[in-house]
Order: structure tokens, then C-alpha cells, then sequence
């Protein structure tokens, strides 16, 4: 801090600090920055599910397993069929899609398959309203 001292004449008046006083200003702004950090919501970094509640009804028949494999180069097979193309793919899903009973689609991956291949199908599965879709052979990723 510093003092502003005035010419050494005494018959002349002090000149006037036109200085402004800061520190009460960053008071102010320092408990106004306190109170927006407090008042912020705290941000939940999750994933909402509707999980089903209770114990489910026992099955009486047993369902319909379709196995959807990628193979390391991409190529889909459908229950062990050779898949030609897309269009094929999302035609065979629409249709068990559109089965009273959807069966239940067995997704399983080749350890070497890249990750777009699968997600296509999946993708794919879920806009045309597969809603029993779970991958299988997982363990073969845990090292």
C-alpha cells in the first residue's frame, strides 16, 4: 500500500485522490462467485434405465434364439448363414422385429471384429424395434 503525500508548500490544499478503492469490489465478487458455485446443481454423470420390477412370470415356451455373428472381417452371419449384404440384414430384422414374439437376437462379435461393424448391427437392431437383443461370448475380451 502506498501513501499519497502532497507537495512539501503549506499554504496549497491536498490534491484530491481520484483513485477508486478495489479491494471492496473484490470482496463482493469473490462471495458472489461462492454463492454461484454452491447454488450450482451437482451434475450426475449416469444413465437413467426403466429396470422391470418384481419377479418376472415363468416361461411356458421356450423362445425363439436368433444368432447374429461378426466375423474379424465384418462379414454378418445369421444363424450361421452368411449375410450378402446389409439390406438383407435389416430385412431379416424387420422381420423378426414384426414376429408376435420377437426372438430373442444373440449378438457375438469375433474377438478381432472392429467396433463399427458391431455397433452397425446393433444400430441397426435397434431402429428397426429389436427390443431382445444381448451380446454373447463376452469373455472371450477378459484378459
Amino acid at each position: 500500500m502506498g501513501m499519497n503525500v502532497g507537495p512539501g508548500g503549506g499554504s496549497q490544499e491536498p490534491e484530491v485522490m481520484i483513485d477508486i478503492n478495489t479491494t471492496p469490489l473484490i470482496d463482493v465478487m469473490l462471495v458472489l462467485l461462492i454463492m454461484l458455485i454452491i447454488t450450482i446443481p451437482i451434475q450426475l454423470h449416469s444413465v437413467n434405465l426403466n429396470m422391470p420390477v418384481g419377479t418376472p412370470p415363468p416361461q411356458t415356451e421356450q423362445p425363439v434364439v436368433v444368432t447374429i455373428d461378426v466375423d474379424f472381417d465384418g462379414t454378418v452371419y445369421w444363424n450361421g448363414e452368411q449375410v450378402p449384404s446389409r439390406e438383407v440384414l435389416e430385412e431379416k430384422l424387420v422381420a423378426a422385429a414384426q414376429m408376435p414374439v420377437q426372438p430373442e437376437v444373440h449378438l457375438r462379435p469375433n474377438k478381432l471384429a472392429e467396433y463399427k461393424d458391431v455397433a452397425a448391427v446393433m444400430a441397426s437392431a435397434q431402429r428397426l424395434g429389436v427390443t431382445k437383443l444381448g451380446l454373447v461370448g463376452n469373455e472371450q475380451f477378459v484378459k
